[in-house]
């Protein structure tokens, strides 16, 4: 069993969580990452996709995160979101609404700015796809 540690997930509007975990698993902008007790110091950008937490007694909480980072310390994880959702409260025309913002952005968008939309719209459509929505 892995050792417990801090983890706090943070958006605009409230403390979302705060205790103790065992692994959490970050949408960072270079890929996932699983985040364990002792990990090495890192921050990262996030990237719109799925954060799940671990608990002790294998309970799992999954979020959809977007935008933000992560800071991983000595102390612990902290995720500061710009969004984030619990999936078991998320309405998928939410989503959806997302991506149709995103597929506009990619129309409407060029050069560097269209490419990071585009990332933006597949990763969207990555988490629609593991929701079965």
């Amino acid at each position: 069993m892995p050792d417990p540690f801090k983890f706090e997930l943070v958006s605009p509007e409230k403390l979302l969580f705060s205790g103790d975990v065992e692994q959490v698993l970050v949408p960072g902008a270079e890929g996932d990452m699983t985040i364990m007790a002792k990990h090495a110091p890192l921050i990262t950008t996030l990237r719109p996709g799925l954060l799940e937490i671990d608990f002790p007694g294998g309970k799992r909480q999954r979020f959809f995160a977007q935008g933000g980072f992560a800071e991983v310390i000595p102390a612990g994880l902290t995720v500061l979101a710009e969004t984030a959702i619990d999936l078991d409260e998320m309405d998928p025309s939410e989503l959806a609404q997302s991506i149709k913002n995103a597929e506009e952005d990619v129309a409407d968008l060029s050069g560097e700015a269209k490419d990071k939309a585009q990332m933006t719209l597949e990763h969207l459509r990555q988490v629609q796809s593991a929701l079965g929505a």
